[in-house]
């Protein structure tokens, strides 16, 4: 579904991603993970078609993502920011109803409150959706615009960082409606996270960046190891799994 080729980027001279070639699993949930400044929101941003690369294409159903509409392209992908920001006072549905802006533009029709009501509903948010924003807290703002980018009805779902700022319980919510809506609606979900343990337990594939280039990816199993997460992350890992998943162990660690 969605195919990278041969992706480079700088800013200035300063380079960002350098050949990185990687197909993502259709109807998957597939985390980005790797250390800080290594590309992963970068590479989501070019998929989102929301930055250009400077060499190589992004392909989506084999067709290079520059050829398509914006407004097609909104169709088929959705995009969840890091730490978005509304400055209007809205209320949990109206922000949801953003969410359909790529088939209504601003007229919402029977069936674009039907797909919202849906949303709210899938999130458990009935009780929040006469809310407004900056009456919530953090984790149910997130909530509120994961319902929006779920509204949009999108083949394929990018987000990222997620979890940022969310407690436990906030992020768990989060990890399992994105598992969800792969396992329920088949939809693909590529996200970037840092929380080695939610990318564990939660994904069907794992893509690694290090040094601005794809240092491994594939099935969740193959990628988390105690031998290349050391490697990866430059600590030392020690993991264990059980019936309810894995435990990816890094604390008190000395690197290495």
């Amino acid at each position: 579904m969605i195919s990278v080729r041969n992706l480079h980027k700088s800013y200035g001279v300063k380079n960002i991603l350098s050949d990185v070639t990687i197909d993502f699993p259709e109807k998957q949930l597939t985390s980005l993970i790797g250390p800080n400044g290594a590309g992963k929101s970068t590479l989501l941003m070019m998929i989102a078609n929301l930055s250009k690369p400077d060499q190589g294409e992004i392909l989506f159903n084999t067709k290079n993502i520059q050829d398509i509409h914006l407004s097609d392209y909104a169709k088929s992908v959705a995009t969840l920011r890091q730490s978005p920001g509304v400055n209007l006072r809205i209320t949990v549905k109206e922000l949801i109803a953003f969410g359909r802006f790529p088939y209504s533009r601003g007229s919402l029709t029977s069936y674009d409150h039907q797909v919202i009501e849906e949303a709210i509903r899938f999130l458990d948010l009935d009780a929040l959706s006469d809310c407004y924003l900056d009456e919530l807290s953090g984790g149910q703002r997130q909530m509120a615009f994961l319902a929006m980018t779920i509204a949009q009805q999108t083949e394929v779902l990018l987000l990222d960082e997620p979890l940022n700022n969310l407690d436990m319980k906030h992020a768990v919510q989060i990890m399992h409606a994105l598992r969800r809506l792969c396992d329920e609606q088949g939809r693909t979900v590529i996200l970037v996270i840092h929380d080695i343990n939610f990318a564990a337990n939660y994904s069907d594939h794992v893509v690694a960046l290090k040094n601005n280039s794809i240092y491994l990816s594939g099935p969740t199993h193959s990628v988390i190891t105690a031998t290349q997460l050391s490697d990866l992350y430059e600590l030392n890992f020690d993991i264990t799994y059980s019936e309810r998943g894995y435990m990816c162990n890094y604390f008190n660690s000395s690197g290495a």
